[in-house]
């Protein structure tokens, strides 16, 4: 990705942007999560503050997330209605966000930030994907105009939803609404087109807040049919932990949303922070993010935030517009406190629709379908897990559609685990390099010879499947020799050089693998395994059943010595 020419940092070119930016994430998101439009404001306060002291990223800038805010929507929401109950929604709200900056917290003190590599970035691509199409479908009841709607985040009750309401839609909505979801995705179109007018796009959201709030507000007398946000309280963020509750049926609802919802704000925000530190030539203590993500999570939890992570759109505008410290989360904190002081009133008359074409022009980034092609092309496997996320996120749930992705790539691991690649190798003429037969013509069989690469370590998982590989191996050589009128095979060769590690299981193959080619008249030799094998292999006293002939520091002089050795036989 590009991006524009660096500047100073206290600039009006780069404040105006990032004042929009936030602005209207904050109050799009916190509508995203089914949340009154002020909490967004909180969150984007806060959270911020702490962030630029525990922090290690000098580009990152913190707030609310779309797929966050999505998750904690739809899995609340399920059990709360966020109309009917807003008290209880709200604790729920900020009970998840204290669970998932504990959460947080607790897997940068403990160092176990390798949990979040499990979400691989074929899950995420569909998973973003199919969050981004939920969300923009959830968003046709804003730009229709529709007052009762589904709470169900599934692709069937949405679009059930909205076809058996039409009495409801509101021709003026659909009319701005159009309107407004072109403009901003046209200037959406300009700045990807042209990074250098990058804040185009930036300050087209609250352009179109300010212009559809002044149009709705001369003519209110003559439009009826457009709803729009009202009353939004000035002043500083209210305290929140006398609303944090750890007992209750609803504690497990929340305890899993908060892990839910956790994990993928701190995928995105690491993601983000080593995206932006490679690209300026400096690294992010990752477990030092995971302790600021979590402090600043549970001190938003008490005072009226849910949950915040680093945005990759926000952290672009910071980058494009020359901001080098984390002193651009302090000023973007600042320009939400003077909203939150003097402007509050001035969003009374801001239209819901404006919000949901905000929304959709937001996510709608979100779908890469690029991606989703080059994962095709390269791993079916990983095409596979893209795929069931996408539609399980659709169909499902979102938790469940993750859950389902996630499973399908730990699958994937424990398949490579279990059945790791073994490949026949041959020489290559004139050299004393071995390659792959298959992906390397030039490569020929040596006469007697079979070579056998084992491209994993060797464990319990997968000591029978390689014990029985290898002998298929050695039955599939015999029967080429036998048509091909070749040689008869003598010594099989274990290339090991890319095997890093073993067990007691790896060890005890090694030794019936022996013990089978001498039955069969074969030797069996290993070649050039690694330290901690060699060791290994030491203590187990196994290389005396080997013999002089049985261990060699490459196949090349396994194959020349040995060669040597049948010669110098009668």
């Amino acid at each position: 990705m590009r991006f524009g020419p660096k500047r100073p940092i206290f600039t009006p070119r780069w404040c105006i942007p990032m004042f929009m930016r936030t602005v209207k994430m904050g109050i799009s998101y916190a509508k995203l999560a089914n949340l009154p439009p002020i909490i967004g404001l909180y969150s984007s306060f806060v959270p911020p503050l702490i962030y630029s002291i525990l922090g290690s990223s000098r580009h990152l800038a913190v707030g609310p997330v779309s797929i966050a805010s999505l998750v904690m929507g739809s899995m609340l929401s399920e059990a709360v209605s966020p109309t009917q109950d807003q008290i209880l929604y709200l604790k729920l709200a900020f009970t998840s966000t204290f669970f998932a900056g504990l959460f947080h917290a607790s897997l940068g003190l403990l160092r176990l930030g390798f949990i979040i590599d499990f979400l691989s970035r074929a899950t995420l691509v569909g998973f973003m994907a199919g969050a981004a199409i939920i969300v923009s479908l959830q968003q046709l009841k804003g730009l229709l105009g529709i007052v009762h709607f589904t709470s169900k985040m599934q692709f069937v009750p949405v679009m059930s939803s909205v076809f058996s309401h039409r009495n409801e839609w509101s021709w003026e909505t659909i009319l701005m609404g159009i309107f407004f979801l072109l403009f901003l995705l046209t200037t959406r179109h300009i700045s990807m087109r042209k990074p250098k007018l990058f804040w185009i796009s930036a300050a087209a959201p609250l352009t179109s807040v300010i212009i559809s709030t002044l149009v709705l507000f001369c003519f209110k007398s003559k439009i009826h049919g457009i709803s729009f946000i009202g009353h939004l309280p000035k002043g500083l963020n209210p305290p929140s932990a006398n609303m944090l509750f750890f007992d209750g049926s609803y504690l497990p609802l929340a305890i899993r949303t908060g892990i839910v919802t956790g994990i993928l704000s701190l995928t995105e925000g690491i993601a983000v922070g080593r995206t932006f530190a490679s690209m300026n030539n400096y690294q992010v203590d990752g477990n030092k993010e995971m302790m600021a993500i979590g402090v600043m999570n549970m001190a938003g939890s008490c005072t009226s935030c849910f949950v915040t992570t680093g945005s990759f759109s926000r952290s672009a505008v910071n980058y494009n517009a020359g901001a080098k410290t984390a002193v651009s989360n302090i000023v973007m904190a600042s320009a939400v406190l003077v909203t939150l002081l003097f402007l509050m009133p001035l969003f009374y008359y801001t239209p819901n629709v404006i919000l949901a074409a905000i929304i959709i022009t937001a996510v709608i980034g979100l779908i890469d379908y690029r991606s989703a092609f080059q994962l095709w092309k390269v791993d079916k496997l990983d095409f596979m897990a893209c795929v069931c996320s996408f539609f399980g996120v659709l169909f499902i749930s979102v938790p469940l559609g993750l859950a389902i992705a996630v499973g399908i790539s730990i699958f994937k691991i424990l398949l490579h685990v279990t059945r790791p690649n073994t490949v026949v190798m041959g020489n290559i003429p004139g050299t004393h390099i071995y390659q792959s037969l298959n992906r390397y013509r030039e490569a020929l069989r040596v006469p007697s010879f079979l070579v056998i690469a084992i491209e994993s370590p060797i464990y319990f998982a997968n000591s029978t499947y390689l014990q029985e590989r290898i002998l298929r191996w050695v039955r599939e050589e015999e029967e080429w020799i036998k048509a091909n009128n070749e040689s008869t095979l003598k010594c099989v060769i274990l290339d090991m050089t890319a095997v890093t590690a073993i067990d007691t299981s790896g060890i005890d193959l090694l030794c019936e693998l022996r013990k089978t080619m001498e039955k069969r008249t074969l030797q069996l030799v290993l070649a050039n395994p690694a330290a901690s094998v060699m060791e290994k292999l030491e203590q187990s006293k196994i290389l005396d059943s080997f013999g002089l002939n049985g261990l060699y520091l490459t196949v090349a002089e396994a194959v020349a010595d040995i060669s040597t050795f049948w010669k110098s036989q009668p």
